[in-house]
């Protein structure tokens, strides 16, 4: 499909072993940016560590959705346990 850009969910673990979840279409773009404390007001500080997980979709509102749902802290029981490649 031409121009299909795919949507990402995302989980970020934070120092103090907080999570940070959003979504994006670039996402090697939107980790730089939350690296380098320009991503979120939740990712100044505490500073994110490492991406912990990745979902792919195919649309925005599918992508909200699911961030909507993850508004707590991940475990394996909720699904997260898929570690990007």
């Amino acid at each position: 499909m031409i121009g299909w850009m795919p949507y990402y969910v995302y989980v970020i673990l934070c120092e103090y072993g907080s999570f940070y979840i959003g979504y994006t279409t670039e996402l090697d773009l939107r980790m730089k940016l939350h690296m380098n404390g320009n991503g979120a007001k939740h990712t100044k500080l505490p500073r994110p560590t490492k991406l912990v997980y990745v979902e792919e979709f195919a649309s925005r509102a599918e992508t909200m959705k699911r961030e909507k749902t993850r508004n707590v802290e991940p475990s394996p029981e909720m699904g997260f346990n898929k570690m990007p490649d």
